[in-house]
């Protein structure tokens, strides 16, 4: 283990001023047929917003080996300037990120427990906490070892909620902030938890100088689950940064020619004069595909006029299919858009256009030929796609948004907003999109497209950079 002096004296990278730590990393390898290494850059918001802090800042990125072929590039050594990437013991990592970050964290924030039966704090769990420990302890050597004197440290989400407490033990002269992307659990369902381990992640999250959150309603979860089990948040600091949509990025690569090839492809699935309900989402169980997928229904059931003149383009890629629990939900995504098709399809109209294989270009397409966006999660810490859509669409579309996304809060104004367990309301709020008058749906898209691109990546993680160091550590 780095101590202070070690690391602070001699052990660090003298020029990082700036840190990034999170579960997944910019790049990503695989060991092809040949045995070569083949590296596959990642996207999303935090590649773009540390890309916008400049090469002089010599930032570096510390994040987890997840496949075989992340582990293999740290044996030979593989890898890109400015990424240290951590060959964390497979069943730790795996004990960490499914066994509590995504079986225990995520779902307490996202209230998803059938608390009958769910959670389960036994012999196992104490298990797979101890990883959980230790793959936050990995992190906080590593990012002890690579800091250089004073230099920030940026920690992102409910995989390392434990870094900040643990990297101010060992480096007390560094700026550390963390930031969650997800939503933050009421005091009461966050009370869930076991005693000593809810007070474990708060304390560790407080050993930050600052925590930043998608929207104040999620800042103030946490503050009063501080307030009722740790006695406040001490020194520090609480922010709010709502991450944007990269417009320019989205425009520019929605028009390019593999965009307009899948583009052609879809309007052959559809019809050609056919209105279209898009939904592009994970096979996550917050995302509420199902229920989205039978407000549609009930739509066909009590509007049809609808039938043969709507078709729902429903994307729902697998998401964590090493979990149970997400294998049977992507089976019941599949189940229930073919019931749907099985019992209003006609040999000219598939009513649900469903497609299950990852395809960023596909959903770039779908997003331009959308008429109604449909975003219900059951609840969500901002959700891009409600923000990305309106952006891409070519006619402007119209959104039908949950109250529980975070985005709802930049949004809801032009939105549609529904209850997302309510079938019925959602089905009426789709009728509602699609009767819509063109010009009123482009002024909504309009409005919604800007809101959206408020703070685009490289702003939002600049700022919560600025603000950090800001701070006064006197």
């Amino acid at each position: 283990m780095a101590s202070t002096h070690d690391a602070a004296a001699g052990g660090a990278r003298q020029g990082a001023r700036v840190l990034v730590a999170s579960n997944r990393g910019p790049v990503s390898y695989e060991v092809r047929e040949d045995g070569a290494l083949h590296a596959r850059r990642g996207g999303g918001g935090l590649v773009s917003g540390l890309s916008a802090i400049g090469p002089d800042a010599d930032a570096l990125w510390v994040c987890s080996a997840l496949s075989d072929g992340d582990r293999e590039a740290v044996r030979q050594g593989v890898g890109e300037d400015g990424v240290r990437m951590l060959d964390i013991p497979a069943d730790v990592h795996a004990d960490a990120y499914n066994g509590i970050a995504n079986s225990v964290l995520w779902f307490v924030h996202h209230l998803l427990y059938q608390t009958p039966l769910e959670p389960v704090f036994d012999t196992e769990f104490r298990r797979q906490w101890a990883s959980y420990e230790a793959y936050n302890r990995a992190f906080a050597e590593a990012l002890a070892e690579e800091a250089a004197p004073g230099a920030a440290v940026l920690v992102q989400d409910y995989h390392l909620c434990l870094v900040p407490g643990l990297l101010r033990e060992l480096r007390p002269d560094l700026r550390i902030s963390h930031f969650s992307h997800t939503p933050w659990a009421p005091v009461d369902y966050f009370a869930l938890l076991p005693d000593d381990l809810r007070a474990r992640l708060l304390t560790g999250m407080l050993g930050a100088d600052r925590l930043g959150f998608l929207t104040r309603r999620w800042a103030d979860a946490f503050a009063a689950c501080c307030d009722a089990f740790t006695g406040g948040t001490g020194g520090t600091e609480i922010g709010v940064h709502g991450l944007g949509a990269d417009g320019d990025f989205l425009l520019k690569r929605s028009h390019e020619p593999d965009v307009e090839e899948r583009i052609t492809e879809l309007r052959a699935e559809i019809g050609a004069d056919r209105r279209t309900i898009v939904r592009v989402d994970r096979t996550e169980l917050s995302k509420n595909i199902v229920r989205g997928l039978l407000a549609y229904r009930q739509l066909l059931d009590d509007h049809p006029e609808w039938r043969e003149r709507v078709v729902h383009v429903a994307f729902a890629y697998p998401s964590r299919q090493d979990l149970a629990v997400y294998r049977d939900y992507t089976a019941e995504v599949r189940r229930v858009a073919d019931a749907i098709n099985t019992a209003y399809g006609t040999d000219g109209w598939t009513p649900v256009v469903l497609h299950v294989k990852d395809d960023f270009a596909r959903s770039l397409a779908a997003y331009r030929l959308a008429d109604v966006a449909l975003v219900n999660p059951i609840r969500d810490g901002m959700n891009l796609v409600a923000k990305e859509v309106p952006i891409v669409s070519d006619r402007g579309c119209a959104l039908v948004l949950s109250r529980e996304a975070g985005a709802f809060w930049e949004l809801g104004e032009d939105a549609l907003v529904v209850n997302p367990y309510d079938i019925g309301e959602t089905a009426e709020a789709l009728h509602t999109a699609l009767t819509l008058p063109a010009e009123e749906r482009e002024r909504r898209a309009g409005r919604l497209a800007a809101a959206a691109t408020a703070l685009p990546p490289a702003r939002w993680f600049l700022d919560q950079l600025e603000a950090l160091r800001a701070i006064d550590r006197a």
